[in-house]
């Protein structure tokens, strides 16, 4: 039986979703508390990769196993887990429903403050000067007519496919700072990072728009700018065909 979970989590602790040699991670830990309560090993595929430190208010994963489930699964795993992992739910789907592969959509959300506050620098990037927005949202803009995004790519991707089709891509103020909003099918290895950072530097006034469009087609990574830091970055909901959600969509306590 196959089995999808809900969950969200603090990666401030994690050294990523992807369990590694001598790091800690989330599925590390999430597949060492499910074995113990289904009593055999248990792997668990999620629905991306997470960078260290990056978060996940909305995050999905699946498991199989032939193990009886106990109704009280989710209780009990919460009850094992570390506090800066929660599970909401599990259900039983069908056996094609993959996590990664099935899903048609994912956002992602960064958070900038420029208030510097003591109590937040771990969930929200801190930077005290406010750019252009309606510059960072015209570059933002042409992402929606781009499909081939190896310039915002860290490394080489599996099959050497570059392209994404992005949705979504839009900037807004809060009262302290400012929020990122970015939906696509696919991202690539810290590709909303180095967009982030890309785009500040339009907005900040370091690089003009025409090189910003230059940039989107080169595919020269070295061309970008600098990667934004992780803790401002969440994944934040995640889309399948026919499955519908179990839980509300939490909202990050940041600006």
């Amino acid at each position: 039986m196959r089995y999808f979970l809900e969950l969200a989590y603090n990666g401030t602790d994690f050294g990523g979703w992807q369990k590694q040699d001598k790091v800690s991670s989330v599925q590390a830990v999430l597949e060492n508390k499910l074995s113990l309560i289904l009593r055999h090993p248990t792997e668990i595929h999620g629905c991306g990769r997470t960078d260290t430190g990056v978060h996940a208010s909305y995050f999905t994963a699946h498991f199989n196993t032939e193990a009886d489930v106990p109704s009280n699964l989710v209780y009990r795993l919460n009850g094992m887990l570390p506090k800066s992992i929660a599970v909401f739910n599990c259900r039983q789907v069908a056996d094609e429903l993959h996590a990664r592969f099935s899903a048609v959509a994912r956002t992602y959300k960064y958070f900038i403050t420029h208030v510097r506050n003591p109590f937040n620098f771990e969930m929200a990037c801190f930077m005290p000067f406010k750019p252009n927005v309606e510059q960072m949202n015209e570059a933002a803009k042409l992402l929606l007519s781009h499909t081939e995004y190896r310039c915002f790519c860290r490394g080489k991707t599996p099959g050497d496919s570059y392209k994404c089709m992005v949705s979504e891509a839009y900037w807004e103020e809060t009262k302290d700072g400012l929020i990122y909003t970015v939906t696509a099918n696919r991202f690539l290895r810290s590709m909303v990072r180095s967009m982030v950072g890309t785009i500040l530097k339009v907005g900040l006034g370091k690089m003009e728009l025409e090189h910003f469009k230059e940039l989107l087609n080169s595919g020269n990574r070295n061309l970008a700018g600098k990667s934004a830091p992780p803790q401002g970055l969440y994944l934040v909901d995640v889309v399948y065909p026919g499955f519908e959600k179990t839980t509300n969509l939490i909202q990050p306590p940041v600006v």
